[in-house]
């Protein structure tokens, strides 16, 4: 089985495949496309490890993350766009919003 995570952070494999998306825009739909028990899940899972899991890709250069590495970054952005539905919103989709999307025309990078 490949892994997409860290070992240190296996027990956040199952969210992996659905959370470690390479753009905002992924993300953000991935977030309204998921149910509020998806999101509240994935969200319980991994925002009691989340300062671990800076602290550890802070231990990597920037410019040169190794794959898992870099999927675990994807997962933290992921988890800050969940954690607005989760914190704030209540739901997965902005509140008062009408149909936002979100549109980039570069991503950040990592």
């Amino acid at each position: 089985m490949t892994t997409l995570l860290p070992a240190v952070f296996a027990e956040l494999e199952p969210y992996a495949p659905t959370w470690c998306l390479a753009t905002e825009a992924e993300r953000w739909r991935q977030r309204h496309s998921s149910t509020m028990d998806e999101l509240t899940r994935f969200y319980d899972a991994f925002f009691p490890r989340l300062e671990q899991a800076i602290e550890y890709c802070n231990t990597f250069a920037l410019d040169d993350l190794p794959a898992e590495v870099a999927n675990l970054v994807r997962l933290i952005y992921s988890l800050v766009i969940v954690a607005m539905a989760i914190e704030i919103f209540q739901q997965p989709r902005t509140v008062d919003a009408a149909d936002a999307i979100l549109d980039r025309v570069r991503e950040p990078t990592p």
